[in-house]
């Protein structure tokens, strides 16, 4: 079963087995044990109609969604097997007539306002025919004080135990609920500033296409006309960086199509290439058995480009431009790790994802991490931070494998 009555249901078809072996025990130990000459093929048949409902209930193909009134139905049967046992047992004279209260307990706890009034009134109604058509409980071996006093003990021990499993079983499913709205309302708002950000950079991205391109010529122009080898490496150096920004913004001005030439799969090996480039100062270290020719797809060729940028700004910080890059591959998923040699964290600060545009860098966007976690959810993957043995952090990313085209 789907939806919010769910738990409230699946409880029900607990409790209600509960109800058909207490019963069927009441009329063994009140016919045999107490003496008492029940009418045993009305309240036979009242325990044999509630098991049947019970096992018809949980073997029939689940609804999509459930709604009140299936639970409202539910508990109506309930009244009416209540109703019935009561009334050929001793009727309002029955102290287990009470456990009506349990059931509008029940109505109370996980349904609307409406139906929980609805299913009081089915309790009233069906208390009142007990009282009214109920069958006089029949004398045993014991006086009728005697027989109503352990009953009521009965009845209160059963009530107690059937509202604190329910109460428990309710709250722990309220508590579940509320963390799942929470953790979406989380999503909702990182995605919906995510989206405007993506909106923002398309626009932008316009607009520095063509200085970008000026700058290249100019780059090209002076590279020409310097005789300077310093000079001329240098201006091949930044040729090289103006036309990775270009194709950067290129990417960001196309349509969001993952078969556009924008978003084509590069590898790892390309992206610490791109990497390299950009951070020339940071040593950096990997694992000789990398798959450096696995196509990554542009989130994660991005989230790798973050994690690096940020261990590259940790480790300068300490005086340390070393990262650690470990790149392998188990079964189904391409595990990865980035280790700096910063001063760590603060582990009551390091939280992922970080808030979008909440960055712990004097000089960072906040930008970064926000958009690597959303990644990470939409290839449903995980990311986790510990700190490293020494000095430094460890930021690493598990995400399952794309099926390889034949």
């Amino acid at each position: 079963m789907t939806g919010p009555d769910a738990p409230f249901l699946r409880t029900l078809c607990s409790l209600r087995w509960l109800a058909v072996a207490g019963q069927a025990a009441t009329i063994l130990v009140a016919t045999w044990v107490l003496g008492l000459p029940l009418p045993q093929l009305p309240l036979w048949s009242g325990v044999a109609v509630l098991a049947v409902f019970n096992l018809y209930t949980q073997l029939r193909p689940e609804p999509a969604d459930t709604a009140p009134l299936t639970a409202f139905g539910h508990i109506l049967v309930d009244v009416i097997i209540l109703t019935w046992m009561v009334s050929w047992s001793g009727g309002i004279a029955n102290p287990f007539g009470s456990l009506f209260l349990i059931l509008i307990a029940l109505a109370a706890f996980a349904l609307p306002l409406r139906w929980a009034l609805a299913v009081a009134s089915a309790c009233l109604l069906g208390y009142a025919a007990s009282g009214l058509f109920g069958q006089p409980l029949p004398a045993g071996y014991f006086n009728a004080l005697d027989l109503n006093r352990w009953g009521v003990i009965a009845t209160f021990l059963l009530s107690a135990a059937v509202v604190l499993i329910f109460s428990t079983r309710l709250a722990i499913a309220l508590r579940a609920r509320e963390l799942e709205l929470s953790a979406l309302r989380e999503r909702f708002a990182r995605n919906e500033g995510i989206v405007a950000l993506a909106t923002h950079a398309a626009s932008v991205a316009h607009e520095l296409n063509t200085p970008l391109a000026t700058m290249t010529l100019l780059a090209d122009d002076v590279a020409e006309r310097s005789e300077e080898p310093e000079v001329r490496e240098d201006m091949e150096t930044l040729r090289e960086l103006l036309v990775q920004c270009r194709e950067r913004v290129l990417a960001l001005a196309a349509p969001a199509s993952n078969d556009r030439p924008g978003r084509a799969h590069s590898t790892a090996q390309q992206v610490l290439e791109q990497w390299r480039l950009v951070r020339p100062t940071i040593d950096l270290h990997r694992n000789d058995d990398a798959p450096l020719r696995l196509p990554l797809d542009p989130g994660v060729g991005h989230l790798l480009m973050v994690l690096l940028n940020n261990a590259a700004d940790a480790g300068e910080q300490a005086g340390r431009p070393r990262v650690d890059l470990s790149l392998r591959i188990e079964g189904d998923d391409l595990i990865g790790e980035v280790r700096d040699y910063g001063h760590g964290f603060d582990a009551r600060a390091a939280v992922l994802p970080g808030k979008l545009f909440g960055s712990s860098k004097s000089e960072g966007m906040g930008v970064g991490l926000a958009l690597s976690h959303a990644t990470i959810e939409r290839l449903d993957g995980e990311m986790w931070m510990r700190p490293a043995q020494g000095a430094g952090s460890r930021v690493g990313f598990r995400l399952p494998l794309a099926p390889r085209e034949e």
